[in-house]
């Protein structure tokens, strides 16, 4: 298969940045950010050449609405826009972005160096909508306390999960990026009891076991987002960061699939739920600000850009 960008299948690493743009206007605009878009593997790897053991990864990815401004023949079979939805009282919205660049590794440093020389030769082409650093916490857990990404696929059942196959084949190696910035309310998590709180998750707090069908409640955040249809378990391949600082916290929600097919379905269960009011009451407690949709091409289409 050919091979993806660096970032989309290797397990989290310590330290993300997520980059998102919107184009300005003109021609020279588009053909400037294609012909970046193009250097971003081999600038990413002259970086990296800097400490190897720091394993920088990066991806760039374009939304629905600027592939065409690329002056690209074709495009991916499913790209669209972001699913917005709203439903009990929450919403998913979607927000604007042409464009992301997302870099990781165990070094900010090298985070930051990467980010700085891609938007240096993208100056005059676009504006940087939100610059969001994530980071590793404790034990791959969200801001929560809870284990974050435990059904994440493995193997290589990750690069089946999150890249598109022959059945497109002109973007064969892509992968259909979900991207959604949450802000947690803690003060008020916090006042929740961890039994509460195992509730709302689906999963124990200190050891990350799932809860059991029959003490499991429909409207916990496992039970919406684990989905059987005809025997097979849906998937997406998960690489979200926590993110915070003194005035906020949350996550960077970010799912690969190698359809968007999944992740709208998971989302409509979160949010929509069914007559019932089986919506994820997590939702309760947090929050999403943003909601994008983007193809991240595979690396040699990328390059010949």
């Amino acid at each position: 298969m050919t091979s993806p960008q660096s970032a989309v299948l290797p397990d989290n690493s310590r330290h993300a940045s997520f980059v998102t743009l919107t184009l300005k206007a003109g021609q020279d605009a588009a053909n400037k950010l294609r012909a970046v878009a193009a250097r971003v593997p081999a600038l990413s790897d002259e970086i990296a050449a800097l400490d190897t053991a720091a394993e920088l990864l990066s991806a760039i990815a374009f939304s629905a609405e600027v592939w065409a401004t690329l002056g690209l023949a074709t495009r991916p079979a499913h790209l669209r826009g972001f699913p917005a939805m709203s439903g009990h009282g929450h919403d998913a919205p979607a927000t604007a972005a042409d464009a992301l660049l997302y870099v990781r590794s165990a070094r900010p440093d090298l985070n930051f160096m990467l980010t700085q020389a891609v938007l240096a030769e993208l100056d005059g082409a676009v504006t940087v909508v939100e610059h969001i650093d994530g980071f590793r916490y404790l034990d791959s857990r969200d801001i929560t306390g809870f284990v974050d990404g435990t059904e994440n696929p493995e193997g290589d059942e990750r690069a089946e999960v999150a890249l598109v196959g022959d059945e497109d084949p002109d973007f064969a190696g892509g992968s259909y990026l979900h991207l959604m910035r949450f802000v947690h309310d803690m003060n008020k998590w916090n006042r929740q009891s961890v039994h509460h709180q195992e509730q709302v998750i689906g999963r124990t707090k200190t050891d990350d076991q799932e809860l059991d069908d029959d003490i499991r409640p429909e409207t916990a955040h496992i039970s919406r987002v684990v989905i059987e249809e005809d025997g097979e378990e849906l998937e997406v391949l998960r690489q979200s960061m926590p993110y915070g600082d003194t005035t906020r916290a949350g996550l960077m929600f970010a799912a690969f699939g190698r359809r968007p097919d999944n992740f709208e379905r998971m989302l409509e269960r979160m949010y929509r739920g069914e007559l019932n009011g089986t919506y994820d009451h997590l939702l309760d407690f947090t929050r999403a600000e943003t909601g994008n949709a983007f193809f991240v091409p595979a690396r040699g289409f990328l390059e010949r850009l």
